[in-house]
């Protein structure tokens, strides 16, 4: 499966290549086949994204926009924040790569179709096998329900 990287900010510890080899990784977990691009960029380039196809005029840590059941060959497009990821790996006391790996595994699986408002746990349980099996910490949704929090207050929650 062709995959793009696109890393519009520096990534702390982690290559345009090594990010490429996890997210080969995980989309062959998560049985995704078609072509992926992963975009690495600020929350002021986010917000626009998020207001321009969501509507939703503010920044968020991940995106997701899955291909048209009808597009051959092309998965979908992920975009994170680089600004959103580093301050909640401080919160949580990992890395930034760390962070951006687990980014990148919660919007394969919306890629793969799964959808943690809706599905009564089914992404939770499937993103939390797989963060360990691809040797992550804390899964972004099970951050996001409250089961691990910093003491320095809430995370920015994904907004997909």
């Amino acid at each position: 499966m062709p995959l793009t990287i696109i890393l519009k900010r520096r990534v702390p510890g982690l290559s345009e290549r090594a990010l490429e080899r996890f997210a080969a990784r995980a989309c062959r977990a998560a049985g995704i086949e078609g072509a992926v691009t992963v975009l690495i960029t600020g929350s002021r380039e986010m917000r626009a994204l998020n207001s321009h196809f969501l509507g939703k005029n503010h920044a968020t840590d991940v995106l997701s926009f899955p291909a048209p059941a009808f597009t051959n060959g092309f998965a979908g497009d992920i975009a994170i924040s680089l600004d959103i990821a580093a301050r909640n790996a401080r919160l949580m006391r990992h890395s930034v790569s760390d962070e951006i790996r687990i980014l990148t595994l919660h919007g394969i699986l919306h890629l793969a179709g799964y959808d943690h408002e809706s599905d009564r746990g089914e992404m939770a349980q499937i993103e939390l096998a797989l963060r360990k099996t691809l040797g992550l910490p804390a899964a972004l949704i099970e951050r996001a329900s409250g089961k691990r929090r910093s003491r320095s207050g809430p995370l920015e929650r994904s907004r997909v």
